[in-house]
């Protein structure tokens, strides 16, 4: 997330992790750049989290990719992607996740045996 301080002299800074400043020119097109690396650096962030809760859940599970996979019925390939923060888990695989992690004892009954 892109912060920004207007300081008292009328000088935009953006504020570091490091709680340092560093200056943002006023053109347009460098303010739209600093944006749009802060809204990638965003997501990037947020991809690589889903795909750490991802691997822990399964990882707790002690099952392969193929078995999970196969457990809650999505193709090895997005268990992959979820893990390799290529996709995020979304809707209703979330919850599934979230379901597994509480009580994955639980989960798999419900879900029945392995195909």
């Amino acid at each position: 997330m892109l912060r920004v301080r207007l300081k008292a002299d009328g000088r935009l800074v953006e504020i570091l992790p490091d709680g340092s400043e560093r200056p943002i020119p006023t053109d347009p097109q460098a303010i739209r750049t600093a944006a749009h690396n802060a809204a990638r650096s965003a997501a990037l962030q947020h991809r690589q989290n889903d795909a750490v809760y991802a691997r822990t859940v399964r990882g707790r599970t002690g099952l392969t990719q193929a078995a999970f996979a196969a457990r809650i019925g999505v193709p090895v390939e997005t268990v992959r992607n979820w893990e390799q923060g290529k996709r995020s888990p979304r809707g209703p695989a979330r919850a599934l996740l979230k379901v597994i992690e509480q009580a994955p004892e639980a989960a798999f009954a419900v879900l029945g045996k392995p195909r």
